[in-house]
This record gives C-alpha cells, structure tokens and sequence, in this order.
C-alpha cells in the first residue's frame, strides 16, 4: 500500500512526538504498519508519500534511480536569471555541492491557501514563488539552496514526486493510490 498524506505546516514527519509543539502523524488515522517515504520538516508543507512496503524509500529517494520531487519555495525578493541558474548548477552548503537541479520562477505565480500561521511578510522586501526539482534530498537542502543564492525561504511545499501530483488533496487529507498512480510512481 502506498499513501499520499498532503501534509500541513507543524506536522512532524513521524508518528511518535518528539516533545515540540508539532502535531505527529498518528493524528490522522492511517492504516496500521505504515511508515513514511522519506521526511518533509515540520515547517514545511505537502506530498508526503507512506508505505507498509519494505524497500520502497531507497527504490524511491535515493538518488542513483533519479525520482524527482517538485517543490514550491516561497522566496524573499524575486530570483534573476543568475540565481535561478545557480540553483540549478548546485549549490554550495558547507561540506557538500548540491547535485545540478531545475529551477524557475513560477509564472503565473500559484494561488496558495494562507498558511496558519501565516509567513511573515515585510512591505518593503517583494517575495515570490520558485520551483525547483531535485533527485536528492538533504536535511533543509531548498531552504539551505535558496538562502545560499540570496533568497531565503518563506515557505515551503513539496508538489509532485516523479509523475505523481499532489493536486487538489486538501492539507491534512490522505488517499491510497490506485494501481495505475503505484506504477506511474
């Protein structure tokens, strides 16, 4: 069985708290033996895929079989060409050089729920939204990626990961995928 939770912002990815505030996993009534595929930070929002099958997350994340993952940044001021090639060539942070990744400036920009709690805003600073497209990811690795160019992350939604999209599935809902969506994935 595969699941696709679109997980909200303060959610841990994990069923057992780790004494934050943040809400786990096991608050949202998935089926026993299932684990997640992967992590997404608590502060960071979207697909999060689950699974009772053994294996799945290295057939899935790692990087040698090249699955991307798709996602939405939120960004102070809004990206040049430069920058968004930057992203794109690999990035710099601290002892390692992010593999080459896609980026571009969503256009026209996505109309997102508010998020609660909202992002901070400042008046005089623009932001935008930027997509990126990884096959690997590292701990906080878009927000690492997006502050080291100069444009430092406000928010954060993982969308798609391969050809499977998060859609329309409300924050907080869950759906099994079908055969056809487990062998698109």
């Amino acid at each position: 069985m595969i699941i696709v939770f679109n997980k909200p912002y303060g959610v841990l990815s994990q069923f057992t708290a780790d004494g934050s505030p943040n809400r786990t996993l096991s608050e949202f009534g998935f089926p026993p033996e299932v684990y997640p595929i992967g992590r997404l930070d608590a502060d960071s929002e979207g697909m999060l895929l689950l699974s009772d099958e053994p294996g799945l997350n290295t057939r899935l994340l790692d990087p040698k079989h090249a699955h991307t993952r798709c996602y939405w940044a939120q960004v102070e001021r809004i990206p040049n060409a430069e920058a968004l090639e930057h992203l794109s060539r690999g990035v710099n942070i601290k002892d390692y050089t992010t593999m080459p990744a896609r980026a571009w400036l969503l256009d026209p920009q996505p109309v997102v729920a508010p998020r609660v709690p909202p992002i901070r805003v400042r008046q005089s600073i623009a932001d935008c939204w930027i997509a990126l497209e990884l096959i690997e990811g590292k701990n906080r690795q878009v927000r690492k990626m997006t502050a080291a160019v100069g444009h430092p992350t406000l928010r954060l939604m993982r969308v798609s990961m391969g050809t499977l999209q998060l859609g329309e599935l409300a924050p907080g809902s869950w759906v099994e995928l079908s055969t056809a969506q487990r062998h698109a994935l």
